[in-house]
């Protein structure tokens, strides 16, 4: 493709024409309705595609292309709101190949061989907006939009908490107009919250913390936007009357100071060579953060080398966007196949044609239970959108129906096991089906790799493909057996040997050597895992007084609630299972006594939370209630000694007025908290 080409082909033409009409579509669907057709990844592949062909033939130009706008239209239902200076987006890069283009296309522009200072800040994931100062004061606030007009959402932002109504007012001066630019977001633990509220409410699910977001802010009740934990992050300004700055990083510390929440982890970064080692850090750290990022921007620091830079029609040229690999793609379900856990429990999972997301190639995705399957409609055949975040396994958004050809069909559960051939069951009242074969070989399988794993009893070099010969061969039938093997039985196994079954050997002898925490949690109880396994060793102190403990001697553990409790129970219950543990510690599993919490002045009483605090989260308070002894529960019962009501408690004081119980308001919570 010849750059700058006068000569534009007829294929060339359509294909174009073809782009653009497919791109507004998706803008449609994703920015008006919120209902995208195809991951962030395939959208920027199509945007790429046709940027390369406008940039090649100039003649394809055209102003009603989707390369010359920022979004898509305003919703009509909101006042309209014109910004001062219109709110561009960013071109992109995906590798350092390409951020080195992007550097010595500055040099260019600057005419300078010289480094260039940048700031890179980590690319939030979120729903971008303008705040509007006057003399301090929050005066509008509204979204991108187009670019150039966007939506009066004033009521909504002044419900997020980060976002101050008056701005502080330190040493630096604060301008007569300030319009403060960033993003809204919802943080991956309220997310999950938001999600698990509404799925208990037979709402339907966002399919990821953007939209959740974009729904929020939507929201022409504002009280429905003040119900769901919105944060703030600024990332720039539009005008500013009446103070200069001579640089973003100058003026990102002045807005720190009067109180605006500025992106983290932003770095200034003398040389190009400093930015890829921020992208590099960003990208590692990205997991752990409690809010979706999907690259790094970085722009030049000198706000009048971005003057002397300037800008194209949709984008500066001083600022890029280095683009992570996307953690959403789309791809067809080729079949739904139950898989038996460790427990018996039947998890449908959806075998996938193969797509590749954040890195992986991606070739099943675990479909949870025939709940979330019947939920979320999804079908053999199905054209479906799947998540990879961390190192979780892959799970299927949603699908898309408007895709569908008829061909596609309804996945059921089987009645009998599909590995012994037991019969089938489903608890009333519970989403999982199980197989009732005690002696299914998937189930002992899967428990002994649950016994050996990272963060159990982590027995090195025990792996699935030697396990399956344990089984298959009778040598294993609980994870007692795991330690009565010997040397020569091991190195009988497939491609093991004797210096492996050696090493396999020293490995079994040092995973002897655990905790008891680590003990409780290999074992393998249904609701436990490594912190409730944790709460029980403090709590109790020992095995044994763990084993013994009924139902309501297990509910006095902090974080226990009648299913855990009741698990617990009858697993310890269990004749064989007491058994097994015996035999652990007949062969020399060991580990140090754990030393019980001091009970705090709270210990023994039981508060539930309801409504919103002031003065602090309800997370922050069930942390301080727990540190002083106390049990906090989601539910209002018999048992509840206190329940502490902010703002809009809902139907849990209506309960706890009805039961007599005593109803805290915060200023007696924090009473009871500094005792």
């Amino acid at each position: 493709m010849a750059a700058g080409s006068t000569v534009v082909s007829q294929e060339i033409r359509q294909e174009a024409e073809r782009l653009r009409a497919e791109l507004a579509v998706h803008n449609h669907r994703y920015y008006v309705l919120d209902e995208p057709l195809i991951s962030d990844a395939e959208y920027d592949q199509l945007f790429r595609r046709l940027v390369d062909l406008e940039t090649a033939y100039p003649a394809l130009h055209d102003p009603a292309s989707p390369t010359q706008k920022v979004g898509a239209p305003p919703l009509a239902a909101f006042t309209q709101v014109r910004h001062t200076v219109p709110m561009l987006s960013l071109a992109n890069v995906v590798s350092q190949d390409e951020m080195q283009e992007f550097h010595q296309r500055v040099q260019r522009g600057l005419e300078t061989t010289q480094d260039i200072e940048y700031v890179a800040e980590p690319k939030i994931d979120g729903v971008a907006v303008e705040l509007v100062y006057e003399n301090g004061k929050l005066a509008v606030g509204s979204t991108r939009g187009d670019g150039v007009t966007g939506e009066d959402v004033t009521a909504n932002l002044r419900t997020v908490r980060s976002i101050p109504l008056t701005l502080l007012q330190p040493a630096q001066p604060i301008p007569r107009r300030l319009e403060v630019r960033g993003e809204v977001f919802l943080p991956k633990a309220s997310f999950r919250s938001l999600n698990d509220t509404r799925a208990k409410a037979g709402e339907p699910l966002f399919a990821n913390p953007r939209n959740a977001t974009a729904g929020s802010l939507k929201q022409l009740d504002s009280s429905i936007t003040a119900g769901r934990p919105l944060d703030f992050f600024c990332y720039g300004v539009g005008q500013i009357e009446g103070d200069t700055f001579a640089s973003y990083w100058e003026l990102r510390q002045a807005l720190i100071g009067w109180g605006i929440k500025a992106v983290p982890l932003g770095r200034v970064c003398p040389t190009v060579e400093a930015v890829f080692a921020v992208c590099d850090d960003l990208a590692a750290r990205r997991d752990s953060l409690d809010y979706d990022i999907d690259g790094v921007v970085v722009k030049v620091n000198s706000f009048a080398l971005q003057a002397q830079l300037g800008q194209i029609s949709r984008s500066p040229r001083w600022a890029t966007a280095y683009k992570f690999p996307a953690i959403q793609a789309t791809t067809t379900v080729l079949d739904i196949v139950p898989q038996v856990g460790r427990i018996g429990t039947l998890t449908p999972v959806a075998e996938l044609t193969p797509v590749h997301i954040g890195g992986v190639t991606v070739k099943s995705a675990s479909l949870h239970n025939m709940d979330e399957i019947q939920r979320k409609d999804i079908r053999i055949g199905d054209t479906v959108i799947v998540e990879r975040a961390g190192d979780v396994i892959p799970y299927v958004v949603k699908t898309i129906p408007e895709k569908r050809t008829g061909r596609e069909r309804r996945f059921t559960m089987p009645t009998v096991c599909p590995v012994c051939g037991a019969q089938v069951a489903r608890e009333e009242g519970e989403a999982a089906y199980r197989c009732t074969g005690l002696a299914c070989p998937a189930r002992l399988k899967e428990s002994l790799k649950f016994f050996a794993a990272r963060g159990s009893m982590d027995i090195d070099g025990l792996g699935e493909k030697i396990i399956d010969q344990l089984v298959d061969k009778n040598l294993v039938r609980d994870p007692g057996d795991l330690y009565l093997l010997t040397a020569e039985q091991l190195a009988a196994l497939d491609r093991l040997g004797e210096k492996s079954a050696h090493n396999l050997t020293g490995a079994l002898e040092r995973s002897k050597t655990t905790t008891l925490p680590r003990l409780i949690a290999a074992l393998g109880i249904r609701h436990v895992g490594e912190a409730t396994a944790r709460q029980l060793a403090e709590h109790f102190g020992d095995l044994d007084h763990i084993m013994q403990a009924g139902e309501e001697a297990l509910q006095d553990v902090s974080d226990i609630g009648p299913e855990v409790a009741r698990s617990v129970a009858a697993f310890f219950g269990q004749e064989h299972n007491r058994a097994v543990v015996k035999k652990l510690l007949d062969a020399g599993v060991r580990f140090p006594q754990v030393e019980t919490k001091p009970a705090g002045s709270l210990h023994g009483q039981t508060f539930v939370l309801t409504g919103t605090l002031a003065s602090l989260t309800r997370p922050e308070a069930k942390q301080r209630l727990e540190a002083l002894g106390a049990k906090v529960t989601s539910s209002v019962s018999k048992k509840t000694d206190y329940v502490v009501a902010g703002t809009d408690p809902g139907s849990k004081r209506d309960k706890a007025e009805k039961l007599g119980i005593p109803i805290l308001n915060e200023a007696e919570l924090l009473e009871k908290l500094s005792g």
